[in-house]
């Protein structure tokens, strides 16, 4: 029961504490999109079962591989301003790398 309250708890409640870093004028778009990037799980539903509590959805499943995970920290780190992104392109990064550190940690330190 534990292992179930602290992965949605870091799903769905440290997003709130994340959405302070983009400042008070943005805390709550910031929510909703950090929210957003839990919509990749969604590949999970192209592989059977879809869920096995003996798989590790990192390195598995097509939007949770490692290449897909460098993207991801590279959104985190791309110079916003010089290419003339908009400011939520690093929400989504930082949402997607979290989700990402959020299901290893399921997986790895609850066995």
């Amino acid at each position: 029961m534990l292992r179930g309250i602290i992965h949605y708890g870091l799903h769905f409640i440290a997003p709130y504490f994340i959405a302070y870093l983009w400042g008070r004028s943005r805390q709550v778009k910031a929510y909703f999109i950090l929210l957003a990037t839990m919509l990749v799980d969604l590949d999970h539903l192209l592989v059977r079962p879809i869920f096995d509590p003996n798989r590790c959805s990192v390195g598995f499943h097509l939007l949770h591989s490692y290449p897909m995970i460098a993207l991801y920290a590279l959104l985190c780190i791309l110079p916003l301003r010089r290419l003339g992104l908009p400011w939520w392109v690093r929400v989504v990064g930082v949402g997607l790398l979290f989700h990402m550190v959020t299901d290893w940690q399921d997986f790895y330190l609850w066995r």
